[in-house]
């Protein structure tokens, strides 16, 4: 069989403070990223496959906006059209982190799931579910509340391997045999020794990316921050389960991220500084992201630049972000990591007089805040 898959396409994140000029209101890397995973849709179909596969954090969060819900809803309408069948996983962004809450996925099956007459398979429930397609069967194992679930649901998927079909598992972890770019919010890490299968596809892990064999992570269809591997093409992956071949499909045309070459600013004066700062703003890509870091930076030199004439002469890129590390400048502040801040949070729920109000919900906002902070920071 011939599988497309695509992994994270974070609907609805959004950054930078710049709108779409025909569209106010609307981000401008939220449209970005919506045009992304639309783009992946087509890619994925132009594929001709015998199923299509979604691994994961489709949505940014648990309670999407309406315009997300809607790109999701749309891109569901047109894979019926194609008459293929689709298996759906959640992941570590778009599953809630309190069990009974409702899940964007919910009114999605309703609409669209087996159950009510669709060709969508969802594993989005924090449950084991297994799919048969004939010679293949699907073992989905989406994001869970807790490590000893997710081991739970991998050892059902395992009890439940055919031996007269194809086996593949679906998962979202972390894998400690990947190397990972930055910590994430509410990720399962499992060994991939406990993923058994005879072949695994993986969302969460931003970059495609083969495990060992038979395992590998689809990859996001966007760059959504430079921690990203933004030099790594972006795109869909198509799996042949006769051969057990795995290969990436880039997507084009997205916008790009860069790093400009750093100014090595210790000794130079505001005029040299200029210099070297406006020398970097030449043959800059239309519609870029790009950040400079000025190392070695004296304050009052960097006080002195001017950072109007920095943007118009930047004025080809989306947004440019100027970084300058101070000389002489050496303070050491330790931060508290994503876990201690919101044990914090709870710590202090814990001690309000919280009467008429539902306590629960009032956590899990503060945990949200929180967690579009780190992703916003």
């Amino acid at each position: 069989m011939r599988i497309a898959a695509l992994g994270d396409a974070h609907l609805g994140r959004s950054y930078l403070p710049v709108a779409v000029p025909d569209l106010p209101g609307v981000n401008q890397r939220e449209h970005d990223f919506e045009r992304s995973f639309e783009a992946a849709i087509a890619l994925a179909l132009a594929q001709e496959p015998d199923v299509l596969i979604w691994l994961g954090d489709i949505f940014d969060r648990p309670n999407p906006t309406y315009r997300s819900f809607r790109v999701a809803q749309r891109a569901l309408l047109e894979i019926r059209e194609h008459g293929v069948p689709v298996v759906v996983i959640s992941g570590n962004h778009d599953t809630p982190r309190l069990p009974g809450t409702g899940s964007p996925y919910s009114p999605l099956a309703d609409a669209f799931g087996v159950d009510h007459g669709g060709n969508v398979h969802f594993a989005t429930r924090a449950t084991y579910e297994r799919v048969d397609l004939g010679d293949l069967v699907v073992h989905a194992v989406p994001q869970m509340l807790t490590v000893d679930a997710t081991l739970e649901a991998l050892d059902q998927a395992d009890q439940h391997r055919s031996l007269d079909a194809t086996n593949l598992l679906l998962t979202h972890p972390r894998l400690p045999q990947v190397e990972p770019r930055y910590a994430d919010i509410n990720e399962i890490e499992v060994d991939a020794g406990r993923l058994r299968a005879d072949l695994v596809l993986l969302g969460h892990y931003h970059t495609h990316q083969r495990v060992q064999p038979g395992m590998w992570y689809a990859g996001s269809t966007d760059t959504f921050t430079f921690a990203d591997e933004p030099e790594a093409p972006k795109g869909i992956v198509v799996l042949d389960t006769t051969t057990g071949e795995c290969h990436h499909v880039p997507l084009t045309g997205q916008r790009p991220l860069l790093t400009l070459p750093t100014v090595n600013a210790l000794g130079l004066s505001h005029t040299e500084l200029r210099a070297a700062v406006l020398d970097r703003m030449v043959d800059l890509p239309e519609g870029g992201v790009a950040r400079l870091y000025l190392d070695g930076v004296d304050p009052e030199a960097y006080r002195l630049l001017d950072l109007d004439e920095v943007r118009e002469a930047s004025s080809a890129l989306l947004h440019l972000k100027v970084e300058p590390q101070f000389v002489g400048v050496a303070v050491g502040v330790e931060l508290p990591d994503l876990n201690s801040i919101v044990a914090g949070w709870e710590r202090f729920v814990d001690g309000q007089d919280l009467t008429g109000f539902e306590r629960p919900r009032i956590v899990e906002a503060g945990r949200g805040y929180l967690d579009r902070a780190v992703h916003d920071a």
